[in-house]
């Protein structure tokens, strides 16, 4: 492979980070990339395909075990090969994680609030519901009531419905304040989902992978595996900053809020690698029936259409 200093760099921070949780990695990959091309693999190309990134055979093996223990990924055996695909519960997860990952701009806004009440819930299960809300982007009012400016209930509803909490959290909808925020909502906004600390994570992003958009700028396309390096890293930490972000409306945010620019970042390197990334994911992920399918017509429609370069 030619020299790409910039991509060797992002490798080794990934290589370097602790803890090191190659089963995100693994959900990224499939999210990405597996889910829209039948959601099969054989392990053992799945193996071959992570190695270079630093995920070894024992550590792969224990990730998608692991992965199928928490219904992500379920298991096949053929003749001494297994085959990994997404369960059920794992494609619904999937759906809804990654549709924002992919949206051209944030979904515009119309003024209306969730807000779940959670006093109903014991100390343990209230905690645990809290994690999991403030990873989908809620925001949190008091220690008990937590806010969303996008989620719909039937969403909600059916996040409520995993975890056999929907007979305890009380959910109101429509809380809307009219067209233009007030001052004191806009103050409320900035401690309830400490966007101070998700502009520092988008921040981040953007340092870590402006190197990489120059160096493609400069140089053109890189190899297929390198595209495969790039986009992988690329969707996976944006992914982890994405799903923590209300995406609020432009009237409730900073006015250099850095997850615009973070944005636009990721969808002109996603466009410039997704090509030779699909490429060489055809060299070498497999399937039961041989070479991965084409992908689906979904993948297509990312960040309102993918271009060939």
């Amino acid at each position: 492979m030619s020299a790409f200093p910039a991509l060797e760099t992002l490798i080794d921070n990934f290589r370097s980070h602790r803890p090191f949780r190659a089963g995100s990695l693994i959900i990224t990959l499939y999210g990405d990339a597996i889910a829209t091309r039948g959601g099969t693999v054989w392990l053992g190309s799945l193996i071959k395909l992570l190695e270079p990134l630093g995920l070894n055979q024992r550590l792969v093996r224990t990730s998608v075990f692991r992965l199928s223990k928490e219904n992500w990924l379920a298991s096949e055996q053929v003749g001494r090969r297994s085959y990994y695909s997404l369960t059920g519960p794992g494609i619904r997860r999937f759906r809804e994680a990654f549709k924002r990952v992919y949206a051209e701009h944030n979904p515009e806004w119309d003024g209306r609030w969730l807000m779940a009440v959670l006093n109903q819930l014991g100390q343990d299960d209230r905690q645990k519901l809290r994690q999991e809300l403030e990873w989908h982007g809620f925001g949190t009012l008091a220690p008990t009531v937590l806010l969303h400016p996008q989620m719909k209930k039937p969403e909600f509803q059916g996040l409520l419905q995993e975890y056999d909490f929907h007979n305890d959290v009380i959910i109101f909808e429509d809380l809307g304040e009219g067209s233009i925020p007030s001052r004191a909502l806009r103050l409320q906004t900035r401690e309830a989902w400490n966007l101070p600390k998700l502009s520092e994570s988008y921040q981040n992003f953007l340092d870590k992978f402006r190197p990489i958009w120059n160096h493609l700028k400069e140089k053109g396309s890189p190899s297929p595996e390198q595209c495969f390096q790039i986009r992988l890293l690329l969707i996976h930490e944006y992914r982890r900053i994405i799903l923590r972000d209300p995406e609020l409306p432009e009237e409730l945010l900073p006015g250099d809020w850095s997850g615009n620019a973070a944005r636009q970042l990721c969808y002109n390197i996603y466009q410039r690698t997704w090509q030779g990334a699909e490429q060489h994911m055809d060299d070498i992920l497999e399937t039961a029936e041989g070479p991965l399918p084409p992908p689906n017509s979904k993948f297509y429609q990312r960040y309102g259409g993918l271009k060939n370069q």
